[in-house]
C-alpha cells in the first residue's frame, strides 16, 4: 500500500503532484467518501444530544492511503468543545474595531482547537446584519461590509495560524433565522455584489481557505447548489481554489450540487453518498467533478497538515489558559459601547458607598445563544460577582423584576443604580425547532424551542417596569444593556443617567463590566450597527417569509438615504474623555486614495479613540451610498495627546458594479472623504479622481 500522508515541508508543487497520485490510486467510493461527513449521527445519539462534545468528521479522509479527515468545530466565541475560552460575541468583538485583537482571538480559537482534536473551524460567521430583528445577530460583526471583512479576516488568519482551517460562513445571504431552511432571497447584481459579498472576497483573498454554505436560496436556487454562487463568482471570477462544504443536515438537496461546485455535504452522506455515486455511474455526473472536488479538498488539508506547526505540541493544558483569558477580558473591556454618560460614570470607589444591582440577568451566566456557537468555560464572572468582587458583598444590594418594590427599596438604600437588562438565549439565537437539539440542554429529553429571530426590539415589559422603578428611587440609573444588536431605547433612554451596552461579553465580562463603571479603563467600543428612534427606519424584515428582496439599502446607507436621524449612529460610542479632530487632507496617488488626520485627546483621561474614515462617492453614473466605511483605526492617547493617523484605500475598493457589463468600474469626478469618531460627526474634504 501506498502511503500518502502528509510530510512537513513539502512545497506547493511538490503537493499538488502528491494530489494527482492520491487521485489516480483512489477508488470511485474513496472520493466519494472524501466529499461528505460521517459519524455525526451516531456519535450525537452516544453524546446524549449534546453538540461539540467530540470533534466532527467533515469530509476528506482515505484511511487506507493514510489521509486523514478534516474534524469540525464551531463556534464565533471560542472553541465549542470541553472548556474553552469563552469569548465576548462576535458582535462584541465587532464594537472593538480592533483587527490585531481579533487576530489574536483566532490564535487562541486555533490553539485550541487543535488541542481538542479539531482542524476545521465554524467560527468565522460573515453575514451581513441587514435588519436587528436577524436571531443570530450575535454571531456576525455588525452592518458594514468592508468593517466585516477586516474583522472577520483577522479572525481566520488567526484561526489559520495554527495549522486549523477556518471556514467562513454562511454563503451567502442567510441574514434571517426562522425561516434560513426555505426563504428565497431575491436580489440584483449591484446589491450581491457591492453589499453582500465583498467581506466574503476579501477573506478569501487573504487566504481563508474554506467556505461553508448557506441553507436559504438566492434567486430561487438554494445556495448550496447555487452554480453562480458556487463556482461562477467563487471560482470563476475570484479564483478560489479551497473547498466548500454544506452547512449541517438540509444544506444539499440533489446530487447536483456537486456538479454546482459543493465539494462536502455535512455532516453525513444524504444526499452525496450512494445517490452521487449513482448519478455518476449513469453519466448524469462528469467523474471530473468528483476528481475536482476531491483535488480541492486535498489541498486544503495538505497545505495545512504539511506546514510547520508554530508551537511545539497542542495539549490540554493550553485550553483556558491564564493568557488567554486575559485576551477574553481584554475584548470585554475594548467591546463596551457607551451609548449615554450625562457625567454619572465614571463611579468613585473612594465615594460610592452602597451600590443596588438589579435584573435577573445580573447573576445570570448568560454568554450568549444556545446553539452551534455555545462555549462551555470553566467559569463566568456575572455582572454581579464582579461587582461584588471589586467593591465587597456589603457595598452591593440587589433586586429584580420578581419584587419592583424590593427593587425600588434597593436602589432608594444606595447611592447608584445598575440595571442589567436585555436578551438571553431564550429571545434570540440560532433557532433550534422543538424536535432536534444542537446542545441547547445538557440532558436528553427537554426539547423546547428556543432562540430565532426577535419579534420586538425593544425590552420586555418587565425590564422596563424595572428601569422605571430604579427611577422612582430618585438615584442615578445606569443602564447596562446585554443583547446581540440593536436594543430600542425609546421611552427611557432620555430619563436614564447613563447607558452602556456590554453586548454578550464572555467569560470575563463581570470583571470588565466593573472596570468600565469605576473608571479603571475607559470604554472604546463603537456600535458596528445603527440604533433607530422607530423600528420602521429599518428594511422590511419578515421572519416567517417564502421570499424577501435583499437590495443596496440598509443600516446607515438606508438612514442617509431616506434622510432619517438614527437614536445612536453607526461608528456611535462615548468615551470618559474627548476628542477633537482636525486637519483632514486627501490626496491620490500610485493608485491609492491617501488621508490623513489629526486627533487630539482634548479630555483629562487617557483613552483611546476608533478613527473611521468614510469615502462617499460622485454617484453621477449610478447611485451610490452617500458615504461608505472605507477606514478605520485604535489610537490611544494621553490628555493633551495628538496623533496624525494616515489611511491608503486602493482605488479598486471605491468601484461600483455594472450589472450590464458583469464587471467594475471606477466613476471618475469629485469624492467626498471624511473623518471622525462616529458617522455622523465627521470632518470633511474632498478629492478628484
Amino acid at each position: 500500500m501506498t502511503d500518502f500522508a502528509p510530510v512537513k515541508g513539502m512545497s506547493r508543487e511538490a503537493i499538488e503532484a502528491l494530489i494527482t497520485d492520491v487521485l489516480a490510486e483512489a477508488t470511485l467510493d474513496e472520493k466519494i467518501g472524501m466529499m461528505s461527513g460521517k459519524g455525526f449521527f451516531a456519535a450525537y445519539k452516544e453524546d446524549g444530544g449534546l453538540w461539540a462534545a467530540r470533534p466532527y468528521r467533515a469530509g476528506g479522509g482515505i484511511e487506507r492511503l493514510g489521509i486523514e479527515p478534516f474534524y469540525f468545530t464551531d463556534g464565533p466565541r471560542g472553541v465549542a468543545r470541553g472548556n474553552s475560552t469563552c469569548f465576548p460575541c462576535t458582535m462584541a468583538r465587532g464594537a472593538s474595531f480592533d483587527a490585531d485583537l481579533e487576530l489574536r482571538v483566532g490564535e487562541v480559537m486555533g490553539i485550541e482547537a487543535r488541542a481538542q482534536g479539531c482542524t476545521l473551524s465554524g467560527a468565522v460567521c460573515f453575514n451581513l446584519l441587514r435588519h436587528p430583528a436577524w436571531g443570530r445577530a450575535q454571531e456576525t460583526y455588525g452592518e458594514d461590509s468592508y468593517h466585516l471583512g477586516v474583522m472577520g479576516t483577522a479572525l481566520g488568519t488567526g484561526i489559520q495560524n495554527h495549522n486549523v482551517c477556518a471556514t467562513v460562513k454562511h454563503y451567502a445571504l442567510n441574514s434571517m433565522e426562522n425561516a434560513r431552511f426555505k426563504v428565497d432571497v431575491q436580489i440584483d447584481e449591484r446589491a450581491l455584489h457591492e453589499v453582500y459579498l465583498p467581506h466574503f472576497k476579501m477573506a478569501l483573498d487573504a487566504g481563508v481557505a474554506s467556505v461553508m454554505s448557506a441553507y436559504n436560496k438566492m434567486n430561487g436556487e438554494y445556495a448550496g447548489q447555487n452554480r453562480e454562487l458556487l463556482t461562477d463568482i467563487l471560482r470563476g471570477e475570484w479564483g478560489f481554489d479551497g473547498f466548500v462544504h454544506s452547512d449541517w443536515v438540509m444544506g444539499v438537496y440533489k446530487p447536483y450540487g456537486a456538479a454546482a461546485g459543493l465539494d462536502v455535504e455535512n455532516p453525513e452522506p444524504l444526499v452525496f453518498g450512494e445517490k452521487l455515486k449513482k448519478a455518476v455511474e449513469e453519466g448524469q455526473i462528469e467523474p471530473q467533478v468528483i476528481d475536482q472536488a476531491c483535488r480541492r479538498i486535498l489541498r486544503v488539508y495538505y497545505r495545512f497538515a504539511c506546514a510547520e506547526d508554530p508551537l511545539p505540541a497542542y495539549g490540554m493544558e493550553l485550553v483556558a489558559q491564564s493568557s488567554h483569558v486575559a485576551i477574553a477580558l481584554e475584548a470585554a473591556e475594548k467591546s463596551a459601547v457607551l451609548l449615554t454618560n450625562d457625567g454619572v460614570l465614571p463611579l468613585d470607589r473612594t465615594k460610592i458607598g452602597r451600590v443596588a444591582v438589579l435584573g435577573r440577568l445580573a447573576d445570570m451566566e448568560n454568554t450568549g445563544d444556545n446553539g452551534s456557537s455555545r462555549v462551555r468555560p470553566p467559569y463566568v464572572v456575572t455582572p454581579l460577582a464582579g461587582l461584588r468582587t471589586m467593591l465587597g458583598d456589603a457595598a452591593v444590594v440587589t433586586g429584580d423584576e420578581s419584587d419592583l418594590a424590593g427593587a425600588q427599596a434597593a436602589a432608594a438604600s444606595a447611592n447608584v443604580a445598575i440595571v442589567v437588562a436585555g436578551n438571553t438565549a431564550r429571545e434570540e439565537g440560532e433557532y433550534i425547532p422543538g424536535d432536534i437539539s444542537l446542545g441547547q440542554v445538557d440532558t436528553p429529553g427537554a426539547r423546547g424551542a428556543i432562540g430565532g429571530d426577535r419579534d420586538d426590539l425593544g425590552l420586555p415589559a418587565d425590564q422596563l417596569a424595572l428601569i422605571d422603578a430604579a427611577l422612582a428611587s430618585g438615584k442615578p440609573v445606569i443602564v447596562v444593556l446585554v443583547a446581540g444588536s440593536a436594543v430600542m431605547v425609546e421611552g427611557w433612554y432620555d430619563r436614564a443617567n447613563a447607558i452602556l451596552q456590554t453586548f454578550y461579553s464572555g467569560m470575563e465580562g463581570g470583571t470588565a463590566l466593573a472596570r468600565l463603571l469605576f473608571g479603571e479603563v475607559s470604554p472604546s467600543g463603537k456600535l458596528p450597527f445603527t440604533v433607530a428612534s422607530d423600528p420602521a427606519h429599518y428594511p422590511h424584515f419578515d421572519k416567517d417569509a417564502d421570499s424577501i428582496v435583499y437590495d443596496q439599502w440598509h443600516g446607515y446607507a438606508k438612514f442617509e438615504r431616506d434622510q432619517r436621524s438614527a437614536r445612536f449612529a453607526f461608528g456611535h460610542g462615548l468615551s470618559y474623555s474627548s476628542f477633537t479632530y482636525r486637519a483632514l487632507s486627501a490626496r491620490v496617488e500610485q493608485g491609492e486614495l491617501r488621508a490623513s488626520v489629526a486627533v487630539t485627546n482634548s479630555g483629562k483621561v487617557q483613552a483611546t479613540e476608533v478613527v473611521q474614515l468614510y469615502v462617499g462617492a460622485p454617484g453621477v453614473v449610478a447611485e451610490r451610498h452617500l458615504k461608505s466605511l472605507q477606514g478605520f483605526e485604535r489610537v490611544d492617547l494621553a490628555p493633551g495627546e495628538t496623533q496624525i493617523v494616515r489611511f491608503a484605500i486602493p482605488l479598486d475598493r471605491l468601484r461600483w458594479r455594472d450589472p450590464a457589463a458583469h464587471d467594475w468600474k471606477l466613476e471618475y469626478g469629485t469624492y467626498r472623504v471624511m473623518a471622525g469618531g462616529a458617522s455622523d460627526r465627521l470632518i470633511e474634504t474632498t478629492v478628484r479622481l
